[in-house]
């Protein structure tokens, strides 16, 4: 008699549920109770020998709930005390340098949004020296020191850079010659070129923003003899050669072009003397007529040629973070 025609009453053969072999529990049913779970411990090793099976379910590492890592002990941050007896308050010179009125410094000193050489005040009674220490307000360097002066000016074409000239040429001792502050002028532009020109009384600034490895860009539009290749602008960022060693663009692009010349804008935080001419001219390209358009964030925009006007208060800060001050 089979099973299936085995009759309800008739009782199971020895072996366990239909369909399953000699010994087996579960059976060959699939998707039984236990089917497909491995076996951990001393049962999956039973079951291991018992079927011959070398593939058993390994668990590596402990059983142990992880104990948790013991961070290093930071040392704080000593505080420095930027207070200064013989000072001005800090919310009335950050008023006076135009941050915002007095009421409005004093909430920005409250909330801990100013620093006093690098450290956060927020005492309303601090005073400070406005010029031997640095103040910042959100990250940005605010000056508080009302003698110096930072100056932006659209050098014309034919005037030397240089403060005094012994041969008599116009200079920019015609244009700033009569001021008080002694200023200096932020790099240099040749005779033939015109454009921005920074003039300041701040020599650490002036220092930083004219030195290559500070890595301010300088952005320069030259009309150029044309037509470009289109190998120009790779030729320059990768890099030419020139007789005081070799130097590249931060960036070329092509602004214009018309029939036998083109204008071109470059882009580099090198200073050597007449450099963009000198690129130019190794790639096949005498400039015709060079002009600077940008120092860092500052720009020319419609500043008339000739003319100077005052830096504000934002393009100073944005001078001094460019510059890393």
């Amino acid at each position: 008699m089979t099973e299936h025609s085995r009759s309800p009453r008739q009782p199971r053969k020895p072996g366990g549920r239909a369909g399953g072999p000699p010994g087996s529990k579960s059976g060959g049913k699939p998707g039984g109770k236990g089917a497909g779970r491995p076996v951990a411990g001393k049962n999956a090793k039973a079951a291991g020998r018992g079927s011959g099976a070398k593939n058993g379910p390994r668990f590596a590492g402990t059983t142990r709930p992880s104990q948790p890592t013991k961070l290093p002990e930071r040392r704080a941050t000593p505080e420095v005390d930027v207070h200064d007896p013989d000072g001005v308050r800090l919310q009335k010179l950050l008023a006076a340098a135009g941050v915002g009125s007095r009421r409005v410094c004093e909430n920005l000193i409250a909330a801990g949004r100013v620093q006093v050489d690098g450290q956060v005040v927020t005492e309303l009674g601090v005073r400070i020296d406005a010029r031997a220490q640095t103040v910042h307000v959100d990250g940005v360097r605010i000056n508080l020191d009302e003698d110096r002066v930072y100056l932006a000016f659209n050098k014309p074409k034919g005037v030397v850079t240089t403060m005094h000239d012994e041969l008599g040429r116009i200079s920019l001792e015609d244009y700033v010659g009569n001021r008080e502050e002694r200023l200096f002028h932020v790099g240099r532009l040749d005779a033939d070129t015109e454009g921005l020109l920074l003039l300041t009384n701040d020599g650490d600034l002036a220092h930083r923003l004219q030195h290559p490895s500070y890595g301010v860009l300088k952005t320069y539009v030259a009309t150029i003899r044309g037509p470009v290749a289109g190998d120009v602008g790779r030729r320059l960022r990768e890099g030419v050669e020139l007789d005081d060693g070799p130097v590249k663009v931060d960036s070329f692009r092509i602004v214009d072009h018309q029939p036998g010349k083109a204008m071109v804008e470059v882009v580099l935080h090198e200073g050597r003397k007449h450099v963009v001419r000198r690129m130019l001219d190794a790639v096949g390209h005498p400039v015709v007529e060079l002009v600077r358009t940008e120092v860092g964030p500052i720009r020319l925009a419609d500043l008339k040629v000739g003319r100077l006007r005052r830096l504000n208060k934002a393009e100073i800060g944005a001078l001094y973070k460019a510059a890393g001050l």
